[in-house]
């Protein structure tokens, strides 16, 4: 069990992100455990062959992010506002001291044993080789996470609600007891149950950040790279949900409006998928669905993101909302 004291000033400084980057690492994790998952098992058979495919089982993430055990901390810099874009942690990864690397990895190498080649390469030059490991993260992302980005920041962003609720109803004790089993709010200290590692007000900065997650799990995932604040990565509520599909019926007022074909394609849209996926599905010609998803997204109601040889199509928010306007 560690313990961390918080002062009035801590609990000032305590507040919520959404990060991105704090979902590549167990998402990224999950996909090469190739094992079931009672919750991601639906993610995880749509997206595993796309990363097989791209190569990303054999790059700078398997090398970086062990099955488990500790990640590199410049993986996961502070986030800078309350939902930064993946951009912007990007930026953060890119700048990080080199001298910093070099400890994080120091860290990875003591406790896995070693270090592959392209970590030993990160090691000896930083500088020169971030680049390459951002460029990695963004082609995992496009792969495994933009088509479906917008369901997930729903769920974060449902918990970030209903924590804020809490309190302004009950207060922040009650918002830090609720965070996890292993969580526990104590006489001025919070208490992180099954955690090895000491922790100490004097080794990191004020508050605490407080970041949902929908990878995150079973435990909670902590960050403690001083002068930064220490970052608590916690599973949200909801997450069981995360990968149902949206039961559509009674669409016939929708095809009214944008046709029968689009009306279908957009229905079809539950999970991402490509050109010659909903040609199979929805019995379309890939000519025809090619020319409909183009309508769709010029209309702002599908979004395409690119994925090695792969285009995938998924469902805007806007599209989203039309569905639950018409098929209530």
């Amino acid at each position: 069990m560690a313990d961390l004291l918080f002062s009035v000033r801590d609990l000032a400084h305590t507040r919520f992100a959404v990060s991105p980057m704090w979902e590549v690492g167990p998402g990224f994790r999950l996909l090469r455990a190739r094992t079931a998952h009672p919750v991601h098992r639906t993610w995880l058979d749509r997206t595993r062959p796309r990363v097989l495919a791209a190569g990303l089982d054999r790059g700078w993430l398997a090398e970086l992010i062990p099955p488990s055990g500790y990640v590199p901390d410049f993986l996961n810099p502070t986030p800078s506002g309350p939902a930064p874009a993946l951009a912007a942690e990007l930026d953060g990864i890119a700048a990080a001291p080199p001298g910093r690397v070099r400890d994080d990895l120091d860290r990875l190498r003591r406790e896995q044993g070693g270090l592959g080649p392209r970590a030993r390469a990160l090691y000896a030059r930083p500088e020169a080789r971030l680049s390459r490991v951002v460029e990695e993260i963004e082609t995992f992302w496009e792969v495994a996470y933009a088509p479906y980005w917008a369901r997930i920041r729903a769920v974060l962003d449902a918990d970030v609600s209903h924590r804020a609720r809490q309190v302004a109803e009950h207060g922040a004790a009650r918002l830090l007891n609720d965070l996890h089993a292993s969580v526990r709010w104590d006489d001025d200290t919070l208490r992180l149950l099954r955690r090895h590692r000491a922790l100490s007000r004097t080794t990191t900065g004020p508050g605490m950040l407080l970041i949902p997650s929908v990878f995150t799990g079973p435990l909670p995932l902590t960050r403690v790279t001083p002068p930064d604040p220490p970052q608590l990565a916690y599973p949200a509520r909801g997450i069981g949900s995360l990968w149902e599909p949206r039961q559509r019926t009674r669409t016939d007022a929708l095809a009214g409006v944008l046709g029968r074909s689009r009306t279908l394609l957009l229905t079809e849209l539950d999970s991402p998928a490509s050109t010659t996926e909903l040609a199979t599905r929805t019995g379309l010609s890939a000519a025809g669905v090619s020319q409909n998803l183009t309508a769709l997204r010029d209309a702002g109601l599908v979004s395409a993101h690119r994925a090695g040889r792969w285009v995938l199509y998924a469902r805007t928010p806007a599209g989203e909302s039309l569905l639950a306007a018409a098929c209530p």
